[in-house]
């Protein structure tokens, strides 16, 4: 299944596989990692780190920039605030929905754990990369955007 680019082509299914692979292993070693020095997994700094970045988030704020279900979100917080990392707190502008902050403790942690989640992304692909790395960044922030922005890959619920 090649698809045309200029005078060259891509194997699309290849590059499919490389890519999910890529990523399940990446994110297999990033959780290894931050299991064993910090007792989170990467969806968890994950989430620690965009409600650092994003305050006063909701539950479907995340949802969206993770591409995941609200009930698996909302049990995803859910168990952020049982380990006392974040909190829901009353949104003034609608009563339906929450605000999510982090702790203080959930500060603490996810500070810690992005210096090990950066070390570990250069050692795992620091040897990898080369001048092509740009290109390849830029390629895949664009396929993130249109996907997002086409809403392709968007759980129903």
């Amino acid at each position: 299944m090649a698809y045309k680019l200029g005078d060259d082509a891509i194997d699309l299914a290849s590059f499919f596989d490389d890519l999910v692979r890529c990523e399940t292993r990446l994110y297999n070693a990033l959780n290894d990692r931050l299991r064993e020095r910090h007792g989170i997994v990467t969806s968890q700094f994950e989430f620690l780190r965009f409600l650092r970045d994003r305050p006063g988030s909701r539950v479907a704020d995340l949802a969206a920039e993770f591409a995941v279900g609200i009930g698996a979100t909302s049990k995803s917080v859910d168990r952020l605030e049982k380990n006392g990392w974040a909190v829901r707190q009353p949104n003034p502008s609608d009563r339906r929905s929450s605000l999510l902050a982090l702790t203080q403790d959930g500060t603490r942690l996810v500070n810690a754990a992005e210096t090990t989640f950066t070390d570990a992304l250069t050692e795992f692909m620091g040897s990898a990369l080369d001048s092509s790395a740009p290109a390849a960044a830029h390629t895949l922030a664009t396929l993130r955007s249109v996907l997002q922005g086409n809403q392709i890959g968007t759980p129903t619920g």
